[in-house]
Order: structure tokens, then sequence, then C-alpha cells
């Protein structure tokens, strides 16, 4: 995960502009000042030598934001809070002064993500107050151990957690267990943007999830694009506005997600929320409380029910930025040939589609099944398919359990193989 492999990848994911990360930390700080060089305002690139070829065989012309992720553990109305933030900065030197500021606090060296007794008031009037340009978006914001809305340890609305810095939180990040339909039941989310980043901890998993911006490519201009996307500002949007557009999130089917339903992990447990109530949020097993999943949460918060719209995997809504449910490109070879993501094969079939179409996103998104079906095998070309028309099962997941999708039945492979072979 060092910047000159992120640049590549993320080329060969159809990723423009990534986040950094971790930026509170002193040696990935001393990375990216050593590594990346000003390109846009606000944007940076990796230096011309330090460039590895893609799979392509080309040179990439990847931009990072800066970013990092703070995790904040602190008592607030008599409850431990435990909310993770993403902040995006304007510059390495804003950069600085924020380290500079939190390192009197605590120990930014333990972890990329520095785990500080900081309450979500105090970092934002510590961060607006070196740059109001500085940009606070809660993380993931209903995994239930560690975020905003979290059944274990958040708050019931952004005012409660932020306090008089509330009206400065324009976006949430919506968080790999719960997709933007989910977030729409909530009409106090009306003046908040939803946006979907990959929250990857491995280069695979860039651009799992991603937001569609049609933009100036600039930090001003991708923010305003952002905020272009909360629902009551697309109503009033202003022609001025209409080049800083959000134009769609690209998501996980969030039933994948770890946190989707409730349950218990040890215990074999997992429940819809219907079967939580049943059980009175009791595990059967060992008696103790469930771990209650983003569904139930929404479910508790939840006001409206929108009527949505859906065209196989694309779904949409009134005054709404729409969103793609994908599944990543090997996991979909994976299943085709019925072996793991990590074997010689399907690495092999990855690569091939690269070089010939271009980028992940582009083969999941644009390519159309006809020119697919010129030179793909057709068992994909047929998993690439049924997942654009959203015709998978999915085991949802539960308490740190990822879910599993299945594009094929079982045997179904087998038959089209046969099939394929008398043709």
């Amino acid at each position: 995960m060092i910047l000159e492999e992120l640049d590549r990848w993320a080329d060969d994911k159809g990723i423009l502009v990534m986040g950094t990360g971790d930026f509170t930390h002193p040696v990935w700080i001393n990375e990216i000042k050593t590594k990346l060089e000003s390109a846009e305002h606000g944007l940076y690139k990796l230096k011309k030598e330090l460039k590895l070829p893609t799979i392509k065989g080309t040179f990439s012309d990847t931009r990072f934001i800066l970013t990092a992720e703070i995790s904040g553990i602190y008592s607030r109305g008599g409850k431990t809070r435990r909310i993770h933030n993403i902040l995006f900065s304007p510059s390495i030197e804003v950069v600085e002064n924020i380290n500079s500021a939190l390192s009197a606090i605590g120990n930014l060296k333990s972890d990329g993500r520095p785990i500080l007794g900081l309450d979500s008031e105090k970092l934002a009037e510590i961060v607006f107050g070196i740059d109001e340009n500085v940009v606070i978006i809660p993380a993931h914001a209903w995994t239930p151990w560690f975020s905003i809305f979290g059944s274990m340890s958040g708050f019931d609305s952004i005012e409660e957690c932020f306090g008089k810095y509330a009206d400065k939180i324009f976006a949430i990040e919506t968080g790999l267990s719960s997709d933007p339909a989910m977030n729409w039941r909530l009409s106090k989310l009306d003046k908040i943007a939803l946006i979907s980043n990959s929250d990857s901890h491995s280069l695979q998993k860039i651009g799992r999830e991603a937001n569609v911006l049609d933009t100036e490519l600039s930090y001003e201009g991708i923010i305003k694009a952002i905020k272009n996307g909360a629902p009551e500002k697309l109503k009033n949007l202003k022609t001025e506005e209409l080049k800083n557009k959000f134009v769609a999130t690209l998501e996980f089917f969030p039933e994948e997600g770890k946190y989707h339903y409730d349950g218990h992990r040890v215990c074999g447990i997992v429940f819809s929320p219907e079967e939580t109530k049943k059980h009175n949020g009791i595990c059967p097993v060992c008696k103790r409380p469930l771990t209650v999943g983003v569904v139930y949460r929404v479910d508790q918060l939840a006001d409206a029910r929108p009527e949505i719209t859906s065209k196989g995997n694309y779904h949409y809504f009134d005054n709404r930025v729409p969103y793609y449910n994908l599944v990543s490109l090997d996991e979909i070879i994976s299943e085709a040939f019925g072996v793991g993501t990590a074997s010689k094969k399907v690495k092999e079939a990855y690569m091939d589609l690269i070089k010939k179409f271009g980028s992940e996103l582009k083969i999941l998104l644009e390519i159309s099944e006809e020119e697919l079906r010129k030179s793909v095998d057709p068992i994909i070309v047929e998993g690439i398919k049924r997942v654009r028309e959203g015709k998978v099962e999915i085991r949802p997941g539960y308490d740190g359990e990822y879910g599993e999708v299945k594009i094929f039945k079982d045997g179904e492979r087998e038959k089209m193989k046969t099939q394929q072979a008398l043709f």
C-alpha cells in the first residue's frame, strides 16, 4: 500500500482521484512530502521518476487528495462514544498544522488511524480553527461500534454529535453495510450528501466503492461537487453549480457488508431486524446482547420510505444522487471459474481484461455485452451481465463477518460449460 502501488492500481481500477489516507502518521506524511508533488490546486501526483507501469504497460495520471481518519473514543451524555471521522485537507501545510495540534492530544505514531480521546465537536473546533477549508465527514456512518449513528456507541443526529459545528458537516460516508436508499429513509439527511469510498486495506479492494463526479480537477471542485450532492441542494442547483456535479456513487451490495444484519459471530447467530425484535435483542445461544447491525439501526431512526426506481443494479429517487451496486471484477471471474480470487487463473484473466478494455470500472459499467462477447469467456460475460441486472443472491453479513454474494447457483457453471463445449 505504498504510493507507487496506489498510483498504478488506481489507474487499472479506473480511479482518477484517490485519498492518501493516514496523513496524521509522521512516517506516512513524510512519504507524501517526499514522493508526491503539486498538481492541480489542492491535489498531488506521484513524481514521474517513481511511477511504475500499469497492467496496460502505460503510466497513470492518478491524483491524490490529502485524507486521514481519526478514531475518537470519549464519554458524552453518560455513554462511551466511538466515532470515526474522515478529514480532507487542502494542502500539506494545513496537514502539518493539524498534526501539530493533534499530537498534543494523543500519540499519532501509534496507528495510521490514531485513537484520540477527542470529542467530535472538539475535533471540529481544532481543524476548522486551523483552516476553514478543511472538511470533516463522518466515516462509515452506520457501523455498530465506531460511527456517528452506530447502534453501540453513536448518536441519533449530526447535531447531537457535532454541536455548534453541525452546520459545517455537509456529507457522510454510507459505508459498505449501507447504501444510499437506506439513508434516504431519514428526512433529517436531506441536507446531507452521501459519499461512498472503498475504505481499502489492500490494493485489490481499491474502487470497491467510489464517487462519480463531473467537476474541475481541484480540491475546491471536488468539495463543491460533493456539497452539491445533498438533496436540498439538488432541488435548487444554480446554473454556475452545474459544472460541479455529483453524478453517482458506486456501491457494494450492502448485504455484503460486515454489519448489515444483527447477530453473534462466535455463536453462529444471524438475524434480520424482525428476528432480533422477537428475541428482544438477546442471543439465544449465549444470552448476551446481539450486535445490532445497520438495517436495524436505520429502522430505528427512519421516518420515510422513498419509492425507489431501479433498472438492474442502477437505482434512483427524486432529487437524489443515483447509485450502482457492483461486485468487483476479480470476484466475478472467481465465481465464473469456481476458484479463489487469489488463484493464478483469476489473476491472468483479470489482467487480460484490463489490457483489452482499459480499467475495471469501465468493464463493469461501460463496455457493452456485445463487445465483451467478442473476446471474453462467455461465463465471465454472463457474470458481468447478471451483476448489471442485479441478479445475485446474497447471504447478509453480520457482527464483523462479510456477507457472501453468489452470482451462479450450484451446478450452473458446469451446465454452462457443457453447453459451451457442445456449441
